[in-house]
């Protein structure tokens, strides 16, 4: 079933026992991220994790790990990530089990209305499906100051917009940026810290282009200034958070590419998005999609998507240096254009 507006966070905090299925899904992967550990501390269980594709290959795993007893009697959940369709088998027979002592929680990525995945979870009593949009603006500025609070961070005026913006309003990223700031502070909820420009200056948090830069030098071909960012920026960046950050600039240029396919300007399909397109990034924006047609858009960002998954996949990680390979492929794609 879906949640009626208004009400996934009593869901989340007093979770029903009859729930046995939880899919968080959706564009913003951090914010359904989110809401299944908001949703494990409320259990008070222990995260279980499943690959997905094990799942696939025994359909039954699923509700047999479901149905066991902890091994030392506490509660368990069990947790899913990335998921899709693959998973539709084993969710099908874990919701037909007579019973279970452990919750499943998928967190899947921007599923359609048709996936049998989706289906399940809407149509089932024993199931429920929450999809998170990506935040807007004011939404991201507020979960700034949520985030922040929490870390026991007090914001000047303007360091939630900053930060949302250089986080491209992805609700993980933001985590992040808030937990190093809070570090950096000595900030604590029992000792808050006021956080002003020279502190976001001094450690960079927020630096606008921080989480996007990378996937740009790539898109505009410059491997000169790639590889010089790479070796000195990327070795502390999560791999995952930087694809994901490829990831929104290849879906934000895909609908402008598409506009200059039927006959705009580039300049104008870029001036019509509004503020899709944050203006110190116009001319940027105008030379991508000048470069990049929306049939290599879509295999740049159908590659960015199984990255993702082979950086995610706890059975097969892959070497280290899958995510520089696949940056460089793409820079030498774009000077071939």
């Amino acid at each position: 079933m879906r949640p009626a507006k208004g009400t996934l966070g009593k869901a989340l905090d007093r979770p029903d026992p009859a729930i046995r299925f939880y899919l968080f899904y959706g564009p913003d992967e951090g914010q359904s991220r989110a809401h299944g550990e908001r949703l494990l501390k409320a259990l008070e269980a222990e995260k279980a994790a499943i690959a997905a594709q094990a799942a696939k290959a025994d359909p039954a795993l699923l509700a047999d790990e479901a149905a066991a007893i902890g091994l030392f009697g506490g509660k368990r959940a069990l947790w899913l990530e990335p998921a899709g369709d693959e998973i539709a088998m084993a969710i099908d027979a874990l919701l037909e089990a007579p019973s279970i002592e452990s919750p499943v929680i998928a967190i899947g990525g921007a599923l359609r209305k048709t996936s049998p995945l989706v289906k399940l979870a809407e149509e089932d009593a024993h199931a429920l499906a929450h999809i998170s949009y990506e935040l807007g603006e004011r939404d991201a500025e507020r979960v700034v100051e949520e985030l922040a609070r929490e870390e026991g961070l007090r914001l000047g005026p303007g360091i939630a917009a900053r930060i949302a913006g250089a986080a491209g309003n992805e609700r993980g990223i933001i985590a992040q940026e808030l937990v190093k700031l809070a570090l950096h502070a000595g900030a604590t909820p029992d000792h808050p810290k006021t956080i002003e420009r020279d502190i976001l200056d001094e450690i960079g948090a927020g630096a606008e282009g921080d989480w996007m830069r990378l996937g740009d030098l790539a898109l505009a071909g410059d491997l000169a200034r790639l590889s010089h960012e790479l070796d000195a920026s990327a070795a502390d960046a999560d791999p995952v958070t930087l694809v994901r950050a490829l990831q929104r600039r290849l879906l934000m240029l895909a609908p402008i590419r598409a506009r200059v396919d039927r006959g705009a300007r580039p300049h104008d399909a870029v001036t019509s998005a509004g503020k899709a397109v944050f203006f110190k990034e116009k001319d940027l924006v105008i030379r991508l999609v000048s470069l990049w047609d929306s049939e290599a858009l879509a295999r740049a960002l159908e590659r960015s998507g199984a990255l993702e998954r082979k950086l995610m996949s706890a059975d097969s990680p892959p070497p280290a240096d899958a995510l520089e390979e696949e940056l460089v492929a793409i820079a030498r794609t774009a000077r071939r254009r």
